[in-house]
């Protein structure tokens, strides 16, 4: 299926330079400024034989596909995918960010999954978000300038697993994005509105201003053509002299000087971007329904919080209920509300706090859980569990309470040979810490950290500590069955991603929704106390029934971003979240 998006059409320009450098460059010599922006080959939905690419923004998603048509492979197209999403999606992701990444080996058929969480800078303290009486800061008044900035962890990500893995020269994929930077792009009718809602945190910041409002100070409408120089500059200078430029050097010091010359000034250094590194870690996956669910473990909460909803609603026949059900919702939802109670107090950097992954996931703890589901009404409260420990019993623990703003990218990819890549990148916040340098935005990650240390002296595992990663709910997952992946997704949202995934994963498998309809369906989850509802759905319905059944009920916008790829006897089959602008593209 092809859909041309009015938003960007022009001819494919810079998008093809991965296969041939010199005629796109014609092409955009020739067309420019008025075809500074690409067509696009993609829909929301997409089968194909051999490939696919799912991201969030057609232009990205394209950039990846023509590293795939170029002879490349899932990790050659993640790598173009995302330094397309710096530009052209910047509110969401990019170099100053970080991101996670579970990875299908098909040769070797072995899963693995890569940290490039933010690092808290060695001089943050567990006072960092705390005012001079001890009391934590407003979230926004911690959010915008220096104070929030972790260290990146994007760059080193890209550059780690092409090493390893990609097959393109590390030079060629970077071209796509730095031409279109140079030529420019149509401003997209989201990132258009995000900027109108944004200007007056976007005005503090003199580059950040510069870029995102015009000449009078006012955002950016949709399909104005927008150029980013310097951002080709920094890809340039990254694709010639790899990551290390962006670790070291001048463009290390600018980030510094950044963060620490903002209003409201962080304490990032020069040390704590040279020692920054990836980590490899195992995988973490949950049986449901004869399926592995896998994906990222700590830091992230992703996988075991989702491994934990789906284990309690294992011994529950939700199939024979179906997605209208009040009785199936009502499970959903407090099956997510004990998950969430053990996450605030059990999960943050297991390389700095003590956690009982394994017993959260055991099967006897979340059969015990389950069985608090079994009356007819919603829990009227919810508490943490008590798991079993792999080690000595760790301290007490105080919960946590952090927010997670809604604002991340997925990526999906399956490449011809069967490796693939389920990806979540971030900046956290929309625009991050509102912080421009060298084309790209800074992210607010260390707000994801509990703005408090401790609570009547007991500790909190996500507290704030020299070097750790604040915890996340990014939820790249790959499901296997029988040992062999069946489908990759993921999504934005904040701490909402996990209900997203969950429930994509629940319309799918016991609702047998096709791809795309499990992923449109309406957005029902419950984090804390009430049950969510997308706002403006069908989904509303279920509003009296499930107050009756004890809830509390908030119906709200929930602009899910899911991209998923499933992996089929009869070919792969893509599907993008139709509540946001991304794409699938296969051949």
């Amino acid at each position: 299926m092809r859909r041309i998006f009015p938003w960007a059409e022009g001819a494919v320009l810079a998008l093809l330079l991965a296969v041939s450098p010199a005629s796109a460059q014609q092409a955009a010599d020739s067309q420019a400024p008025e075809a500074a922006s690409a067509v696009q080959a993609g829909a929301k939905f997409a089968t194909a034989k051999h490939w696919m690419v799912t991201a969030a923004n057609p232009l990205a998603a394209e950039a990846g596909a023509a590293a795939l048509r170029a002879g490349g492979n899932a990790i050659d197209a993640m790598v173009a995918t995302q330094l397309m999403l710096g530009l052209v999606e910047p509110q969401s992701s990019g170099l100053g960010g970080g991101a996670f990444l579970v990875y299908w080996d098909a040769a070797k058929g072995e899963l693995t999954t890569f940290d490039a969480r933010e690092t808290a800078p060695r001089a943050a303290t567990p006072t960092l978000f705390q005012d001079a009486k001890g009391q934590p800061l407003t979230f926004m008044g911690a959010v915008v300038g220096g104070r929030s900035v972790g260290t990146p962890g994007t760059p080193r990500l890209l550059e780690t697993v092409h090493r390893r893995y990609g097959r393109i020269a590390w030079a060629q994929l970077f071209r796509p994005a730095t031409r279109l930077a140079e030529a420019g792009f149509a401003v997209s009718p989201r990132l258009a509105g995000l900027i109108a809602d944004d200007v007056d945190n976007l005005k503090r910041n003199d580059a950040a201003r510069s870029y995102f409002l015009d000449a009078d100070g006012a955002p950016l409408k949709p399909g104005a053509v927008l150029k980013n120089p310097a951002y080709a500059a920094t890809l340039h200078h990254l694709a010639q002299y790899g990551a290390d430029a962006f670790y070291a050097g001048t463009l290390a010091s600018d980030i510094v000087r950044t963060v620490r010359e903002a209003n409201n000034p962080g304490v990032l250094s020069l040390a704590d971007l040279r020692e920054y590194r990836v980590k490899e870690r195992g995988p973490v996956c949950a049986p449901y329904r004869g399926l592995d669910i896998c994906g990222m473990g700590p830091p992230s909460s992703g996988a075991l919080t989702l491994g934990q909803i789906l284990g309690m609603l294992g011994s529950y026949d939700l199939k024979a209920l179906g997605p209208q059900s009040p009785e199936a919702w009502r499970l959903i939802a407090d099956a997510s509300r004990l998950a969430f109670a053990d996450r605030d107090r059990y999960m943050a950097d297991s390389d700095y706090v003590p956690m009982p992954t394994k017993g959260l996931l055991a099967p006897d703890y979340l059969a015990a859980r389950a069985k608090l589901l079994a009356g007819d009404d919603a829990l009227p409260e919810v508490a943490p569990g008590n798991p079993t420990w792999d080690h000595a019993m760790a301290e007490p623990r105080a919960d946590d309470e952090a927010l997670e703003l809604p604002s991340t990218t997925q990526i999906t990819i399956v490449d011809g040979e069967g490796n693939i890549v389920s990806m979540t990148s971030t900046i956290e916040a929309g625009f991050g810490s509102r912080l421009m340098v060298h084309g790209f935005l800074l992210n607010n990650e260390l707000t994801d950290f509990s703005f408090r240390s401790q609570k009547d002296g007991v500790p909190i595992a996500n507290r704030v500590e020299p070097g750790k990663r604040p915890r996340s709910s990014m939820a790249p997952t790959i499901v296997l069955k029988e040992g062999r992946p069946v489908l990759a997704l993921g999504s934005p949202g904040g701490s909402q991603i996990i209900g997203y995934v969950a429930k994509t994963l629940i319309a799918h498998v016991d609702w047998a929704m096709p791809l795309d309809q499990a992923i449109a369906a309406p957005n029902v989850l419950a984090r804390f106390d009430a049950v969510e509802i997308e706002q403006g759905t069908a989904a509303e319905a279920l509003t009296p029934a499930l107050k009756q059944l004890g809830f509390q009920v908030r119906a709200t916008p929930m602009t899910s971003g899911v991209q998923a790829v499933a992996i089929t006897p009869d070919g792969l089959v893509g599907a993008a979240d139709p509540r946001r602008e991304g794409v699938a593209i296969g051949e």
